[in-house]
């Protein structure tokens, strides 16, 4: 076994997972989240806003840290959307330099969706597959298809797209609450950008869906109606197609002080988990279509345990 640290830095949130791995087996020793928005205006700018940055650096400083008192033996950051989209992205590549005493990994959009794949399954009966694994994140979301026999995964076909819940809500949800002709525009464009994915991915041969990342366990929590957040009641709870539409419907037919005052939607998620909604009912609709299925595996495990179990 070694001690290993891997840092996930998405568009709305960076995220540490320090933990033992080997044998293809992973436990936990520390996982923290923090929303730092650093693609916060990315997709009108295309670039990294100075307050963003800052906030990034103080996670990272912090994460460092941690690191290294809890022993972790080999550290590797990647980062997602929000800077393959940055026009200053070599600002940013300094600032973690500096931080971290290492360089990050911007990785393209298909070795997302593989590390996430690889991160989600470990926990899946094998006999459940094929598995399409789906990551919305910030400013992209993921959609990865393959097998997993218990040790080790095999990816068939994957594709990432520019849609997440900070991108699409900046672009299109941006009343209080969302007007209907914003909800149409923005399912429009949740659709049209889909689309592109399931052109590479064929989405009817899956089996079972697994949604990974922030967006899907939040969503998870408000249809359980949980009191406070809790993992372990999320990771692998399962959402029907019509809790799915419901809870969607609900955020987006709130306002930001509601969402605010439900203890289970994280400070940093509440203006735009209504967003990463919309993009999780479209996917539904589509899957229903055209896979046939009308269930919502929700997975804690993501690219994060991917990563992790890489540097082993």
């Amino acid at each position: 076994m070694v001690r290993v640290a891997a840092i996930d830095c998405g568009t709305n949130s960076v995220r540490l997972l320090v933990a033992d791995v080997g044998g293809g087996t992973l436990t936990d020793v520390h996982r923290e989240m923090r929303i730092v928005r650093l693609g916060q205006d990315v997709d009108a700018t295309g670039r990294l806003a100075p307050d963003a940055l800052d906030r990034t650096r103080v996670a990272l400083a912090d994460y460092a840290a941690i690191a290294r008192s809890a022993g972790a033996k080999r550290l590797r950051m990647v980062a997602t959307s929000a800077t393959r989209d940055a026009a200053n992205r070599e600002e940013f590549f300094a600032m973690v330099r500096r931080t971290l005493g290492t360089d990050t990994e911007v990785i393209t959009g298909d070795e997302e969706a593989r590390l996430s794949f690889t991160g989600a399954v470990g926990g899946l009966d094998p006999a459940d597959g094929p598995f399409l694994i789906v990551d919305v994140g910030g400013g992209s979301t993921e959609v990865v298809l393959g097998d997993w026999d218990g040790v080790r995964a095999d990816v068939t076909a994957a594709r990432s797209v520019d849609i997440g819940c900070v991108r699409i809500t900046e672009r299109h949800l941006r009343s209080d609450p969302p007007t209907s002709d914003e909800v149409s525009a923005a399912e429009q464009f949740a659709a049209q950008t889909l689309e592109q994915a399931f052109a590479d991915v064929p989405v009817d041969k899956a089996r079972t869906w697994v949604g990974v990342a922030g967006t899907v366990t939040t969503l998870s929590a408000i249809a359980q109606q949980l009191p406070a957040y809790d993992s372990e009641r999320t990771h692998l709870s399962r959402l029907s197609l019509h809790q799915v539409r419901d809870t969607a419907e609900r955020l987006l037919a709130s306002t930001h002080r509601q969402r605010a005052a439900n203890p289970v939607i994280h400070p940093g998620r509440v203006d735009v988990i209504a967003g990463g909604a919309l993009i999780v009912r479209v996917l539904a609709e589509e899957l229903h279509t055209r896979a046939g299925i009308s269930e919502l595996v929700v997975s804690e495990h993501d690219i994060l345990d991917g990563i992790a179990l890489g540097l082993a």
